[in-house]
């Protein structure tokens, strides 16, 4: 049975006997560049964002050997005019780089050849022995004149994990495939999908003939992959889940003009689940995340400290390089992270930032392990404080929020309130699995300076906080009443918890005055 050409649509097929999500546009953007200058085409996304059935469904369109029309019937390619102008048209190869990863890396290129060639001498008995896969296409051309459209997954395998020699032999020979002369002749589409954009050499890309779509300048592509908000209401619709829990966790992605893409593998598995759980842990690379936040540790820290507190961070993207292993600068590794999914790079601010609570959580976890002693205990802690702040307990709170503002000076000048309470929710980190957290949240009578909102399903209280400095946290919590800041939370939770903090910055040692109090949803006026 062949492995690379002319094997069936098997692969889509079982992709569509479950809830697939139509992405099937994408067929029309592919089909719009067939033996074209523009043919060449390398999409990177991050891993689980749907590049695999993406490959998958363009193999079963363009595949001569299948018969794949009830497959597409109903979804939105079968209303373009060019729909069955390339239905099962092409003799098309499919490469899956993940096959050959138990090769020898010294002979993975070779040894992929020659299965690939082996596999295509099904196809075209009359084809001589040969190494080179590209010496083979040549004389199958000559002799039949078969043009082929190639789709290659996981394109960046070996540049990824592999030592430098390997990824040198790998490089070479996509370059023979793709920048020879007969490169235009043998090829109608080539479609490539990986993690990484294709990787540079000095300043320019390895294939220059091939456009790329990464995440981070998707130009046009940007739906195709990844889940959209009104795709994800569709699914809880469907299966009676929550969407705000599923924004909570999957979403935040921006993804050129896209502003809310959510990872499709943890929707997915959440929905075959009916669990809200963190499925990211379970699909990131080998290469984890504190080997790169390792990296520059002296301007990584408050980078990453204000990420984790919600904020983002700006970065310079043009000095990376498109690997895993030249990384110079903390601009390198956040450039990284944003490829790989860890972070969401935002075009327009040229930022990046933590896209989500599963994620964080991701962050939280890579922290114990990469030398961060103050801030992974800090995040640890903050599992105390909050139940603290539940059972209103003043005394403890006062204490260990003193500790947070003491230990995070070291990344920020704290001089206003507007600092302090970065210093707050820095101390109330593990609130973000359960809590939206506002900073300036509007209640009718004013805004309140900080508001912990519970998901839906939490059995959390919601929080109210009101920051004074130089004053009285009494001060701060007749405040919250006289404005009437619980009113506007009555509908998200039964109980509402009020905290009034005041900090004395001229006491010889930082101090925190706090006032703590609970209220019951009839109780608010």
């Amino acid at each position: 049975m062949s492995e690379f050409i002319d094997y069936g649509d098997y692969d889509f097929r079982s992709v569509r006997n479950s809830d697939f999500v139509d992405k099937s546009d994408l067929l029309n953007f592919l089909n719009e560049r067939i033996d074209s200058p523009n043919k060449y085409i390398c999409v990177s996304r991050p891993r689980r964002f749907g590049k695999s059935v993406a490959a998958q469904m363009a193999y079963a369109y363009y595949d001569r050997s299948s018969k794949s029309d009830e497959l597409f019937a109903g979804l939105k390619i079968t209303k373009s005019p060019d729909y069955k102008k390339h239905l099962n048209k092409y003799p098309t190869i499919y490469i899956d780089w993940n096959r050959f990863a138990t090769c020898k890396p010294e002979t993975v290129v070779k040894d992929a050849q020659k299965d690939i060639i082996a596999d295509l001498k099904q196809s075209y008995p009359d084809l001589v022995e040969n190494e080179s896969l590209n010496k083979a296409l040549a004389e199958i051309n000559t002799k039949t004149g078969d043009r082929f459209i190639l789709i290659i997954d996981e394109w960046d395998m070996l540049v990824r994990d592999d030592e430098a020699p390997v990824r040198e032999e790998y490089v070479d020979f996509l370059r023979a495939m793709f920048k020879s002369n007969i490169a235009n002749k043998l090829f109608l589409l080539v479609y490539m999908t990986g993690i990484l954009p294709i990787i540079k050499y000095k300043t320019q890309s390895a294939l220059n003939n091939f456009k790329e779509y990464s995440v981070i300048d998707p130009k046009n592509t940007a739906t195709y992959y990844g889940f959209t908000k009104d795709e994800v209401k569709a699914l809880c619709n469907k299966y009676k889940m929550s969407f705000p829990r599923m924004k909570h966790s999957y979403d935040g992605y921006i993804i050129g003009n896209e502003k809310s893409m959510f990872n499709p593998n943890s929707v997915s598995s959440s929905v075959i689940d009916r669990s809200y759980g963190s499925y990211w842990g379970k699909t990131a690379l080998y290469t984890t995340i504190e080997h790169y936040i390792s990296h520059d540790t002296d301007n990584l820290k408050p980078l990453v400290t204000k990420m984790l507190n919600g904020e983002s961070v700006l970065i310079d993207i043009t000095s990376f390089r498109n690997n895993m292993h030249d990384i110079k600068d903390y601009n390198d590794v956040l450039t990284l992270l944003a490829h790989l999914g860890y972070l969401s790079y935002d075009p327009k601010t040229k930022s990046v930032r933590i896209p989500n609570t599963e994620v964080a959580e991701e962050f939280r976890n890579s922290l114990r392990n990469c030398g961060w002693s103050y801030l992974s205990m800090a995040l640890e802690q903050s599992t105390r404080l909050l139940q603290a702040t539940i059972n209103k307990d003043k005394r403890y709170v006062a204490k260990a929020i003193g500790e947070y503002h003491r230990e995070a000076t070291s990344f920020w000048e704290f001089n206003d309130e507007n600092s302090m309470a970065c210093a707050i929710k820095l101390a109330y980190y593990s609130a973000i699995s359960d809590y939206e957290i506002y900073r300036e949240f509007p209640t009718g009578k004013g805004f309140a300076d900080m508001v912990f909102v519970p998901i839906p399903g939490s059995v959390f209280p919601a929080i109210v906080v009101e920051l004074k400095w130089d004053k009285s946290a009494k001060g701060a919590l007749d405040q919250i009443k006289r404005k009437e800041y619980p009113k506007k939370l009555r509908r998200f939770s039964r109980e509402i918890v009020l905290l009034g903090i005041n900090y004395d910055k001229d006491a010889t040692d930082i101090k925190y005055e706090v006032e703590l109090e609970g209220v019951k949803r009839e109780k608010v006026k």
